[in-house]
């Protein structure tokens, strides 16, 4: 029978999402915050260019690899447990990471393999929170609003970029004011204590957290009744089987190989994004932001705002739009190609403001690419299997985000770090226009094309299995 979501379930997604939206706004002040400690505090000079680049790098990697190696554990503990008591108990554990990080820069003990530890927890806790959430709103939503929901949630890691940088970086200044005489008052003398304010946007994302988690507390979020936890001869199925069959799944219908590896090399050649930016502002840029009388804060958060504003704008018309309704595989390569040539664009600019037009235009993609893929995959993958299906479809094609974060943090400190964007962009760009030239990719929507796949590889395998066994008295 076929699975029907609840009479409400789509009023539901929407309070889920503005709630969570919540702790993704916070995250990403911290992350704003982290950053500018970085760059202004622990390497703030010139010549520690190449220092600053490992260090970002570092951060990165340390957030990168717990995302994306713990990821097929976490989707199958998606599958086997309740989805809202996973993203209670994240959100949870989160905040108090985010407190911890919030203290040890206050009492200024903190150094940077506090920052990457902390990094490698707070990934670890998101990859099982994102499991849980990302199959949680397919148990929610309609089939035919998927697309819709898939925009919405798009559109919140957007907002988030909108609002962050502007907020975080009138937080961070808040001391250095109070400092000056700008802020009075017994809030205004505590204030100028501070070395800097990067403490505060960060004490801010405890809130966020544990408001999120409190709000889950009174919603009702279905999770999937698993029937095959127990084999045939009744012994209890590993976790680790799971994770085989979610491979399994992807391995035996090729076009999703190919539509996972197309992500594989714009991951590798995206990654390098967050290391590069305030790099290019930094050193790059920074005669532009100079005559314009901005500082590096102000200019590295209008270049995130203006991208996230992007950002916003292509997941509320995705949201409004739906999508394609079929061959939504062009949505996806074609976003590539219009992303690749932005950051081509955006790496050999020498204006702030034409390198925030291309933010603009790289980030206004991603939410209509992003959109297309996931409505593909949520099409095609029984929901009963998705947190293991997903978990392993973000380990393919996401493991190339921690090298190409390692490859940034290399060339940064090397090499012009604008030229070297402008050459992945350019990479990239011809790789998908390929891509629209594969006739196993092209078929990633044709269901029937992919289950008889999977089917005869089925059957192969039962096959192999049987003449590889040895044979026994009672198979004669």
């Amino acid at each position: 029978m076929t699975y029907q979501p609840p009479a409400n379930g789509f009023r539901t997604f929407v309070i889920l999402w503005a709630t969570q939206s919540v702790a993704v706004f916070g995250s990403a002040l911290s992350f704003f915050a982290v950053t500018i400690w970085l760059t202004q505090t622990l390497y703030p000079l010139p010549e520690q260019k190449p220092h600053l680049a490992s260090a970002l790098a570092a951060v990165s990697l340390a957030f990168a690899l717990p995302t994306v190696f713990i990821a097929p554990l976490a989707g199958a503990w998606a599958d086997r447990h309740d989805r809202k008591r996973t993203m209670i108990a994240a959100d949870t554990l989160n905040g108090c990471l985010s407190l911890a990080l919030a203290l040890l820069m206050l009492t200024q003990p903190l150094e940077l393999w506090m920052v990457i530890s902390l990094a490698a927890l707070y990934a670890t806790l998101g990859a099982f929170h994102f499991s849980a959430f990302d199959t949680s709103y397919a148990m929610l939503v309609p089939e035919k609003q998927l697309p819709r929901a898939n925009g919405m949630m798009q559109t919140m890691w957007a907002l988030s970029g909108i609002l962050s940088p502007g907020i975080a970086a009138t937080i961070i200044a808040l001391p250095a004011l109070a400092r000056q005489g700008a802020l009075g008052g017994a809030v205004g003398a505590t204030l100028a204590t501070l070395h800097d304010g990067a403490p505060l946007a960060i004490a801010l994302n405890v809130l966020t957290f544990f408001f999120s988690a409190t709000m889950l507390t009174f919603l009702r979020i279905p999770s999937p009744q698993r029937m095959d936890l127990r084999a045939a001869n009744g012994t209890q199925k590993s976790i680790w089987a799971d994770v085989q069959d979610g491979a399994r799944y992807i391995w035996y219908r090729p076009p999703l190989l190919w539509l996972l590896g197309t992500f594989t090399v714009a991951n590798f050649i995206s990654a390098p994004l967050g290391i590069f930016i305030p790099l290019i502002v930094k050193f790059n840029l920074v005669a532009d932001w100079l005559a314009r009388g901005l500082t590096f804060e102000t200019a590295l958060a209008l270049l995130n705002t203006v991208g996230s504003i992007g950002g916003v704008v292509g997941g509320v018309l995705i949201s409004v739009w739906g999508g394609l309704k079929r061959r939504r595989v062009y949505g996806v390569i074609g976003g590539l190609v219009v992303a690749g040539g932005a950051m081509t664009v955006l790496g050999l600019s020498p204006w702030l403001y034409l390198t925030a037009a291309m933010a603009f235009c790289a980030q206004g993609i991603v939410p209509i690419m992003n959109a297309h893929s996931q409505t593909i995959w949520q099409t095609q993958t029984p929901r009963e299997m998705q947190g293991r299906v997903f978990a392993v479809r973000r380990l393919i094609a996401q493991f190339s985000w921690p090298l190409g974060t390692v490859f940034a943090g290399v060339v940064g400190g090397l090499f012009n770090p604008g030229v070297v964007m402008a050459l992945l962009g350019s990479i990239l760009t011809l790789f998908c226009i390929g891509q629209l030239f594969n006739p196993y990719l092209l078929r990633v929507e044709d269901k029937t094309f992919l289950d008889e796949m999977a089917a005869r590889k089925t059957e192969l395998r039962v096959s192999s299995d049987y003449q590889s066994r040895p044979v026994r008295w009672y198979e004669r």
